[in-house]
């Protein structure tokens, strides 16, 4: 992680405010409370903005203590936060490849119940967001991801219990709602410790999960198909031991994760002002547990919001018919289910290369937009290699390995949401709508699978190629809306944010509780 330590050093005239990063350590030195010009205490400042006050640490950050501190933060959270989502993503598609060890069999499904049954996990996650949304600004952010990790490692585990429909659906809807927690508490933790520009690369690097995900679950799938029990089958083995080791990085979260880097054990003082002071220009603040409804309905009439749930689901169509079928697919194109589950492997490695690329791209070349239209193109060809290039085991292999590009656009999605969306109700449920709406292609993706159209399930395979051609476009609209967005507040540049910042009564107003509309200083990323 020492590669991505470098400052940004030219702030971007299209007013990417993290391009300020280098600057960033002289962010607002509070006057404090005792002050004569001081306002009287407000109540809608970020408790972040109130801890400075407090201290009595005031020392400047060089870039070199920067670089420091960055290496020690990154060390400490971002590898559990690592091994969550790798967790996360294995139980979630456990069920893929028990369907290749006979689970469909022993279970006696019928037609689309398998279907149905990845459905319902989605659906249960859709649902779960609704208070996810509240309860992410009232309670501590990492022990809820800790509480909801060992929670779905439990329900994974209870899978193995299933002995028809009914207990299998039920074992899912209960992963689904404690799975749904995940990405909005991940988003709102990485985008407490850096910077908008510092964030692209720390997301890539726990959102890589994925993709080791992947090959970790083809490698167990092989492995649990060689345990030839039959009173108690492979695929109920898997479900147990990947439960169990769910639970442990969930009690592990508990214990490592700090809630805020105000409550960070492992920075000093010192350390933690520093930080605040480096990231005070993000203008998102950090906490603050005041519900302001006002923020909540200008979701409503807000675009970008809008634009990327829309964007949102169009990617996770295809992500939802690629991470529940491909073993699947694979297996109807001829090989045996060890084969189907070790051939599934390479897809994992490219949803990491292209997640590590995207994410070290947006950090030094900002331009996410085009990232997004970029991971697009391959999963356009991918799409339309599986639909028409029906003749050859070749090609459609191909194509299911060039889909796993667009996995890296959720990243960038979801740190554009952790850049984009200021005022701490407004980003709270913005996460939340984010994360239901990947339930959402997610619910309509499985669904294009048909029992009628297999082997081939051509409808499935053509609205792959459709949705990606869409998301292509409707980032492009995206990227228009911030431009024109940012003339039309005529916002300052970067450097004048910064210099504003350095200002006593200033300073204050990078720790308000405003929304990213509101914030006449606020300048949107793209």
């Amino acid at each position: 992680m020492a590669s991505i330590e470098k400052a940004d050093v030219n702030a971007k005239t299209r007013g990417d405010a993290s391009s300020s990063d280098t600057s960033s350590s002289r962010a607002y030195h509070g006057t404090g409370e005792g002050d004569e010009n001081h306002s009287p205490p407000r109540n809608d400042l970020d408790q972040a903005y109130w801890y400075m006050q407090q201290s009595d640490n005031a020392v400047e950050a060089s870039p070199l203590q920067l670089s420091r501190l960055r290496r020690k933060i990154d060390w400490w959270i971002v590898p559990i936060m690592f091994l969550c989502y790798t967790m996360q993503f294995i139980d979630k598609v456990s069920l893929n490849y028990a369907a290749v060890m006979g689970l469909n069999q022993e279970l006696k499904l019928k037609a689309n119940e398998f279907t149905n049954a990845a459905t319902w996990f989605f659906i249960a996650f859709l649902i779960a967001e609704v208070p996810n949304a509240i309860i992410l600004q009232k309670v501590p952010v990492a022990k809820w991801l800790g509480t909801n990790v060992i929670l779905w490692g439990i329900a994974t585990a209870c899978t193995a219990a299933a002995h028809n429909y009914p207990s299998l659906l039920a074992a899912r809807i209960f992963l689904g709602i404690f799975e749904a927690a995940i990405a909005p508490c991940l988003i709102l933790i990485s985008s407490q410790w850096y910077t908008k520009s510092e964030a692209a690369p720390r997301f890539s690097i726990w959102y890589a999960g994925l993709g080791v995900g992947q090959i970790i679950g083809g490698i167990v799938s092989y492995a649990f198909q060689q345990v030839k029990n039959p009173t108690f089958s492979g695929w109920k083995i898997m479900f147990i031991v990947l439960g169990l080791v769910t639970v442990i990085i969930g009690a592990a979260t508990l214990f490592i994760l700090p809630d805020t880097p105000m409550q960070a054990r492992f920075l000093s003082e010192a350390e933690k002002v520093m930080l605040l002071k480096h990231v005070a220009v993000n203008q998102t603040g950090i906490r603050n547990k005041k519900y302001q409804w006002s923020q909540a309905l200008e979701i409503l009439t807000d675009i970008q919001l809008w634009l990327m749930l829309l964007l949102t689901i169009l990617i996770s169509i295809s992500s939802g018919v690629i991470t529940t079928y491909s073993a699947t697919l694979i297996r109807n194109f001829g090989y045996k289910p060890p084969q189907a589950a070790l051939l599934n492997m390479p897809s994992g490695l490219v949803s990491i290369a292209s997640t590590f690329i995207v994410g070290y791209g947006v950090r030094y070349t900002s331009n996410r937009w085009a990232w997004i239209v970029g991971c697009c193109v391959p999963g356009i060809l991918g799409g339309g290699l599986m639909s028409f290039a029906t003749g050859t085991k070749a090609g459609q292999l191909a194509g299911i390995y060039l889909i796993n590009t667009i996995t890296a656009t959720l990243i960038v999605i979801y740190q554009w949401t952790g850049s984009n969306v200021a005022g701490q109700t407004k980003r709270v449920i913005s996460v939340a709508l984010i994360a239901g709406s990947f339930s959402v292609g997610n619910i309509i993706g499985p669904q294009t699978f048909q029992d009628k159209d297999k082997p081939r399930y051509i409808p499935a395979k053509i609205t792959v190629l459709a949705t990606q051609a869409a998301a292509a476009l409707v980032t492009f609209v995206l990227f228009l809306y911030y431009v024109w967005a940012n003339k039309r507040k005529h916002s300052p540049s970067a450097a004048a944010v910064q210099s504003m910042a350095d200002g006593a009564q200033s300073g204050e107003r990078l720790w308000e509780d405003v929304t990213d509309k509101k914030n006449p200083t606020y300048r949107y990323v793209y």
